[in-house]
């Protein structure tokens, strides 16, 4: 198992991107959520390593987040902010000379997964959606409270959003503080704070109904899909991967019990299994 990582430099974009599995010739795009302080690495730690010897895996930092590029002066606006978005990531694969790709998103990255499709459908083959932000609801308060994170900072705050995010914390209780304080670093970056107050500003509902894809766009997605929810997710709940399930023409649903918003890793063997098998045409 070897994941690297290396800086790509694309039109006015600095990419930081984790990387395995490169001498396969199918490619996997990543791609992570929006919570305070996450990276590429923390979403994907698992999956990257487990799918190395079958498939090329990149893994970046959406601009914004992480080691990647920070605009000193951030758009407004959800819509601005996905324009960067995409821009990256197809920029990604043509510097990696990749003309089709396999992609996951979870989250916030579902949404970007579903504007990638609207706009170059003929770039992408097979997408996982775990968890994923882009059909209609009312934003919980857990998500609220996410990405209001900088309203009110500290590491005690840090430590029960980790929580929110599995079913059950004795799962990670051993890791807790260790995680937190890790996360709650990173988030204290100005740079990082910079991107993420200006992606998330009150009211947040504004910010969710911004990243919905439309249903006469999902109607015309042909992608095999392969939708990953947690039956217990309180962040982004269970309800959007039934509307997508209901408008995407070729999509599948699998749902875990006792599983929250971190499907990756409260149940990692059998997600990545689910990936491998499913990028290979098994399911």
């Amino acid at each position: 198992m070897t994941v690297t990582n290396v800086e790509i430099q694309t039109s006015n974009v600095r990419t930081y991107i984790n990387r395995s599995g490169k001498s396969h010739a199918e490619t996997v795009l990543f791609l992570h959520g929006s919570g305070p302080g996450v990276t590429a690495w923390s979403n994907w730690q698992f999956a990257l390593p487990a799918l190395d010897d079958q498939f090329h895996c990149l893994a970046p930092d959406l601009v914004g987040f992480g080691a990647s590029e920070h605009p000193h002066n951030p758009p407004s606006g959800m819509r601005n902010w996905m324009r960067l978005w995409v821009d990256q990531c197809l920029a990604l694969l043509d510097a990696f000379h990749v003309e089709k790709a396999g992609m996951v998103g979870n989250s916030m990255g579902g949404a970007i997964a579903l504007q990638l499709l609207m706009e170059a459908p003929e770039r992408f083959e097979r997408v996982v959606l775990m968890g994923p932000i882009g059909a209609p609801h009312t934003i919980t308060p857990e998500l609220d409270r996410l990405w209001g994170f900088y309203d009110d900072p500290s590491l005690r705050m840090f430590r029960n959003i980790i929580r929110w995010f599995v079913y059950d914390d004795t799962f990670i209780a051993d890791r807790l503080d260790a995680i937190a304080q890790t996360r709650f670093d990173a988030a204290m970056n100005p740079d990082v704070q910079r991107s993420f107050k200006a992606m998330f500003p009150a009211p947040r509902q504004t910010v969710l109904d911004d990243l919905v894809a439309p249903e006469l766009a999902l109607r015309r997605m042909a992608h095999p899909t392969l939708l990953v929810h947690g039956r217990d997710d309180k962040i982004v709940p269970l309800e959007t991967s039934l509307h997508l399930l209901r408008h995407l023409p070729h999509a599948q649903l699998h749902v875990y019990g006792q599983c929250s918003h971190w499907t990756q890793i409260e149940f990692a063997k059998s997600f990545n299994q689910l990936l491998a098998q499913f990028f290979s045409a098994q399911i």
